[in-house]
């Protein structure tokens, strides 16, 4: 990447902060504004298919006049032959990072950070946007206790370029069965994937796991998770409930 971007040359690269299929997050400094952003380039594959590009530029511009502290502010969308997003810095590590390091977490602060993405969520849904790929990675916890979902419009120019079930079967044990059988995403099938979310957080492993990708897809389609408390029986019903009904099929 070039070490100035952008319009009159304003964010200048300072650090990369991480890498995957779907493009690389940059630290940068916005030198009109004096602070401190993170730049997310689209992967060499998603730039190069005008009709991923069309439909992230679409969703970027959706998710940027989304105002709520459970979703990453979206600072600017910039076209080109490599398309970026300009986000907020957000310190802090994903719940992803957490459940690695810790495994289940404490019922109540589980139950804290699912009704954090929730509300996220409802005002994203509210406004027509569907995130497509809510997973602890996508999920941020701040360094000041806060909950930040990530990502929106970056799963749908995955869906776009496609064709294959990619990206499904990257993210297979976290996927609604609606969307195993190819019906459209919805706000529904983001409630699925974070109450799979939900039990990962209480019971320290997904609902489902298998060999193959092929096999998780199918046990979220016919097989029934293991209820929360005969695996933790000291969850709160109330909550081990709301994880369960999330997880209807």
């Amino acid at each position: 990447m070039q070490q100035a971007l952008g319009q009159d040359d304003r964010y200048r690269v300072v650090r990369r902060i991480d890498a995957g299929g779907m493009g690389e997050i940059w630290e940068a400094d916005d030198t009109l504004l004096g602070r401190r952003v993170a730049i997310k380039v689209l992967a060499e594959e998603l730039a190069g298919d005008r009709v991923a590009v069309r439909r992230f530029r679409r969703e970027a511009r959706a998710t940027a006049k989304l105002d709520h502290p459970n979703v990453i502010r979206v600072y600017d969308f910039v076209d080109g032959d490599a398309p970026y997003l300009v986000l907020e810095l957000l310190e802090g590590h994903t719940l992803g990072d957490r459940l690695r390091r810790d495994g289940a977490l404490p019922p109540t602060e589980a139950a804290r950070i699912a009704a954090a993405v929730a509300d996220g969520l409802d005002v994203a849904h509210r406004a027509g946007i569907i995130h497509r790929d809510i997973k602890p990675s996508n999920i941020m916890l701040t360094a000041s206790g806060g909950v930040k979902v990530m990502d929106f419009g970056i799963a749908a120019a995955w869906e776009a370029h496609s064709t294959t079930g990619q990206q499904l079967l990257a993210t297979a044990s976290y996927a609604p069965p609606e969307r195993i059988t190819g019906g459209r995403a919805s706000p529904a099938g983001d409630l699925y994937s974070l109450g799979v979310v939900l039990y990962e957080m209480l019971t320290g492993e997904p609902p489902f796991q298998a060999d193959t990708a092929e096999q998780l897809l199918r046990a979220h389609l016919e097989a029934a998770p293991r209820p929360v408390r005969s695996l933790v029986f000291w969850v709160p019903p109330g909550i081990a409930a709301a994880c369960e009904a999330a997880l209807a099929k």
